[in-house]
């Protein structure tokens, strides 16, 4: 280790030298003078003994530089070296332009896109230890992950043995009450337990405490942050006082911190205790369960364990639960959700972009260095030694690197703020994770790794393709014709790949483009435009009765089919494409009862459901408007459920039950199939009843017009008001704007784009490092061009010549691609619709695009070639 006397020895030095070089000078000179006076004393003579005092002191110039790095100068070589730098890229714009603004694309594109992954998928969530949350789900016959009933949260609750906690919440509005009148805000209702589950402590008042969420409780409230602020002017004096949520006067006990959030009830205002909205009902399920690992316990054991409860619930409740088990997942999982593929996509878009950058400007620093080999020799032979040449391309490649770098983060910055509008609000209300999207310390940590390899990279590429010790021969050939041999050699490889991985993003997003048309395009049982809908839930305390809501129902499709424009109204628990509106089991009547394996999608609709929606009748009749609770219960199907459940028969006449104990009802319809589900699943087993027999205070208004839904929104609001202002309503929507930013289809949608996105700018780079390097061999190979012609080449064998060896080049990389592409789209195949990760006709298309653009790239520069004059390029030669 260097001790700090000779440190400040060198800093000394350092600040004064110019009269280090001076002293430097003048000993060198006395040093030579002596040895020269050395060799006359021999009997050489003047000008012998001059030069042999000259040859055993070698270079002065190299002298100079291994003294100023023996005392230290390094910082100031180091300078001079990035001066250097910089007027050899002023020297060259276009090189220098160019490669900039390669750099500038490839790491913008993944610092943005590395900031999303990040946000979602690496930085932890913001409770305690969260590896240790997981989310809990009842599984069906129909999928894994459906809602809990309240009766059996509690048996999972007590019996398990691997959670240090378990809790229950729900997503929820309230019609709060204030001076100026009843106003909508959203809200949750958690068990007591959540927030402790969380390790969340308000930052003013208190956490609800045990027993808070039974019935008896007096009835608390926690405020977000959010709230406390907008609403209560962020006073301390909140705590005690009173907020009536629909008909409940809650307490105020506490505000929660400002940096809290729960991603899976969205912005939630208010937060409540369980007991004001539960049941008794084992078969109403509409909470969602979280619970905390204990230390120790894998995510196995626990699936394990309650999965085994599950079972015992199912052997004893077998009406209720006799088809349900148990599923975990991770918290985080559960969060990113239908994120986490887009994000891989994309990220792997990415790379795959940052790749073709890295090599485009190595190709470029290849070809550039081997018409730099004369002026590399000339300053070897001037006295540069071998490590200052070495530290030079390391200063050039480092300054393209920075500059890049810096225009890249700008870039990536702006694409981050892009990216995030192109996200529905929708949807992004439930992604609180990219609020703090950003430059963190692990985005800038990737770009260091980025800027380090890229450095490494535009360093070695320069060294290895010239040969230090070749000093005479670049002296006397300059690198005239050895640009030609080392594309050959080693730049032609560099192209195959980035020509390769153009062709794996362009049929990425070939694939993913069809796959987006034919998702939209799928037959969804009905005419999604000209439809709107609005979700309406009327409060408890004025439609506690069957009776009264049915008479509500009946009210709101009056009045709204009076409306301007309105051709029908119907009213449904839950719509279309993407709506949960519940599960059952059912029994055939006459059949050995096998209900636990008789699962279906329960849909509960008002008469004139199937004509508003313009949905195909294939057998039978629709519902009517006198069919209610006094007179027989009546049912529909879908043409899957009669296809899974009637197969070989006429279901029309057939009686279904749920349980034993309820009525029995009548299939008088079968319908085509609704896609009632997400766009991208198979159509579930669907049973339809009249909403007149099983009423619900939650239902959707659904609007059929003449002119265009997106004026009649506004008008449903005000005409829902004026039946009753207690009412509460959200969600309005059109079908087709329901359909468009659906979860599937924007998976779909900016996979596509995005993918997309990245082809085009892929495509780009590799068709101009491919005409760089074209280019570059032809600038290079004039002379023996020129050779060619004077010896009687055409023309047309010229360009052939060029052409031809471009054209390998495109061969071999089209066909790796195409191989890669099969591949690369075999591990996004859950993202694809309708679509073989070998679709031909696809693969032909990106063929062809990659292979003109290609043929463009090469034609330029060999018709530049087929145009020398050869009297001329041996003259310059």
């Amino acid at each position: 280790m260097e001790s700090p006397g000779h440190f400040f020895r060198k800093l000394g030095k350092l600040l004064r030298r110019e009269k280090f070089n001076r002293e430097l000078e003048e000993e060198v000179a006395f040093h030579r003078e002596q040895a020269e006076k050395s060799f006359r004393a021999d009997g050489m003579a003047f000008e012998d003994a001059r030069h042999a005092a000259n040859r055993q002191f070698g270079n002065e110039a190299r002298l100079r530089d291994e003294s100023h790095e023996t005392v230290g100068f390094w910082f100031e070589n180091m300078l001079q070296d990035f001066r250097f730098a910089l007027r050899q890229l002023r020297k060259n714009p276009g090189f220098a332009l160019t490669a900039i603004l390669i750099l500038t694309l490839g790491i913008g594109a993944s610092v943005a896109i590395f900031g999303f992954v990040d946000a979602a998928l690496i930085q932890p969530l913001p409770y305690k230890n969260p590896s240790q949350l997981v989310g809990i789900f009842e599984t069906t016959p129909l999928g894994p992950r459906f809602h809990l009933s309240y009766l059996d949260y509690l048996d999972w609750k007590k019996f398990n043995k691997v959670f240090s906690s378990l809790e229950a919440y729900d997503n929820t509005s309230f019609l709060m009450s204030t001076v100026t009148g009843k106003q909508q805000v959203d809200g949750a209702t958690v068990s007591d337990g959540f927030f402790r589950t969380l390790s969340v402590t308000p930052v003013l008042g208190r956490d609800f405490r045990a027993g808070e969420d039974l019935p008896s409780a007096s009835p608390t409230v926690l405020l977000s942050y959010a709230a406390w602020q907008t609403r209560y002017g962020g006073r301390a004096d909140v705590l005690g006082q009173a907020v009536t949520l629909g008909s409940t006067t809650n307490t105020i006990i506490g505000v929660l911190p400002q940096g809290f959030h729960f991603a899976l009830v969205g912005p939630a205002e208010f937060w409540t205790t369980l007991h004001s909205s539960r049941t008794e009902d084992r078969g109403e399920h509409g909470l969602s369960g979280i619970a905390r690992l204990r230390d120790g316990v894998s995510l196995q054991a626990a699936s394990a364990d309650i999965s085994s409860i599950a079972a015992q619930l199912a052997r004893q409740y077998p009406d209720a639960d006799g088809d349900r088990g148990a599923t975990i997942l991770p918290l985080s999982e559960v969060i990113v959700g239908n994120f986490r593929p887009i994000l891989l996509v994309l990220l792997s878009g990415a790379t795959l972009l940052l790749l073709i950058a890295c090599i485009n400007v190595a190709s470029l620093l290849l070809v550039r260095s081997e018409s730099r080999k004369r002026e590399i020799a000339v300053r070897g032979a001037l006295g540069a030694s071998p490590t200052r040449l070495v530290r030079q391309f390391i200063t050039e490649g480092l300054l393209l690197v920075l500059m890049g770098s810096v225009l890249g983060i700008a870039e990536a910055l702006a694409a981050m703020r892009l990216l995030i509008k192109l996200i529905p609000v929708s949807m992004i209300s439930n992604m609180p994770y990219l609020q703090g999207l950003g430059l963190n310390g692990r985005v800038m940590a990737f770009v260091c790794g980025i800027m380090l390899i890229a450095a490494l990279l535009f360093s070695v590429v320069p060294i290895l393709s010239l040969s230090l010790d070749g000093i005479r021969d670049g002296l006397t050939e300059g690198g005239r014709t050895s640009a030609g041999t080392m594309w050959r050699r080693f730049g032609a490889n560099l192209v195959v790949i980035e020509l390769a991985t153009a062709m794996v993003l362009l049929v990425g997003a070939g694939l993913l483009s069809k796959s987006f048309y034919r998702l939209l395009h799928t037959d969804i049982g009905m005419q999604p435009d000209h439809l709107a809908a609005m979700r309406i839930l009327a409060p408890g305390s004025g439609y506690a009765k069957d009776e009264q809501v049915v008479a509500l129902g009946r009210q709101v499709m009056n009045r709204i089919a009076s409306l301007p424009g309105v051709k029908s109204v119907a009213i449904s628990h839950g719509l279309p494409v993407g709506g949960n509106g519940g599960n059952t089991t059912f029994q055939v009547i006459g059949r050995p009862d096998t209900r636990a394996a008789n699962y279906v999608d329960n849909r509960q609709v008002s008469f004139g459901y199937f004509t508003t929606l313009q949905a195909r009748l294939l057998r039978g009749r629709f519902f009517t408007a006198a069919e209610d609770a006094t007179k027989p219960r009546v049912a529909i199907i879908n043409q899957a459920m009669a296809r899974q459940y009637f197969s070989g028969e006429d279901p029309i006449g057939k009686r279904i039950v749920y349980d034993a104990s309820d009525p029995q009802m009548e299939i008088v319809g079968v319908v085509d199939d609704i896609k009632e589900g997400p766009l991208d699943q198979t159509t579930n087993a669907t049973m339809y009843v009249p909403f007149d027999q099983e009423p619900d205070r939650r239902f959707y208004v659904i609007v059929r017009t003449s002119k265009a839904e997106e004026s009649v929104l506004p008008v449903l609001a005000g005409a829902i008001h004026q039946i009753d202002s207690g009412l509460m309503f959200s969600g309005e929507d059109t079908m087709t704007g329901r359909i468009h930013n659906s979860p599937s289809a924007y998976l779909h949608r900016s996979s596509a784009w995005l993918v997309g996105g990245f082809a085009a700018i892929a495509l780009l780079l590799s068709v101009v490092g491919l005409y760089g390097v074209v280019a570059y061999s032809v600038s290079q190979r004039t002379r023996e061009i020129g050779v060619r012609m004077a010896l009687g080449a055409q023309r047309s064998i010229v360009c052939r010549l060029i052409l031809g060896e471009a054209g390998w080049l495109a061969a071999l990389g089209i066909l790796a691609g195409l191989i890669c592409s099969i591949g690369a789209a075999t591990l996004m195949r859950k993202l694809l619709f309708g679509v073989q990760v070998w679709d031909v006709p696809t693969l032909f298309a990106m063929t062809l695009i990659l292979a003109a653009c290609i043929l463009l790239a090469s034609y330029l520069p060999a018709r530049r070639a087929a145009s020398v004059n050869p009297i001329e390029a041996l003259r310059a030669e």
